[in-house]
C-alpha cells in the first residue's frame, strides 16, 4: 500500500480508539450529572405522605396521609408544592414562607 492509503487495521483501531473515546466521555458526563443532583433527584416525601411546611420559617416535614397537620405547619399552597429535592418549589421555599394568616412572605433571615 502507498504512504496514507488506508489500511484495515488502522481503520479498525481508529475506530475503537474514537469509541473508547466516546465512553470515557460519556461516562464523566454522567459522572459530573450525577454529582451536581440534576438527573437523579430524590422525592420530598415516601409514598403515603406529602409535605408540609412550618408556619413562618423555611422547615418542612412529611407527614402520613391518614394524619392531620401537626401544630406549627401547614399544607403547601395549591400548585406550589414541592415533589423532588432541588425542583422548582423545593428552591422557592428556601427563601418564603407562609405567614399565619396563609400569606406567602420573605423568610426571615437565618442567624
Amino acid at each position: 500500500m502507498t504512504p496514507g492509503s488506508s489500511h484495515p487495521r488502522s481503520a479498525s483501531r481508529r475506530r475503537r480508539v474514537r469509541t473508547a473515546a466516546a465512553l470515557v466521555g460519556a461516562a464523566a458526563v454522567i459522572a459530573l450529572a450525577g454529582c451536581s443532583g440534576s438527573l437523579f433527584q430524590d422525592d420530598i416525601c415516601g409514598d403515603g405522605e406529602y409535605p408540609v411546611m412550618t408556619v413562618g420559617a423555611t422547615g418542612s416535614a412529611c407527614v402520613k396521609d391518614n394524619e392531620k397537620v401537626p401544630k406549627g405547619y401547614t399544607r403547601y399552597p395549591e400548585g406550589k408544592v414541592p415533589q423532588k429535592t432541588d425542583d422548582k418549589w423545593d428552591k422557592y421555599w428556601r427563601t418564603h414562607t407562609v405567614d399565619k394568616t396563609g400569606n406567602i412572605v420573605d423568610a426571615p433571615d437565618e442567624k
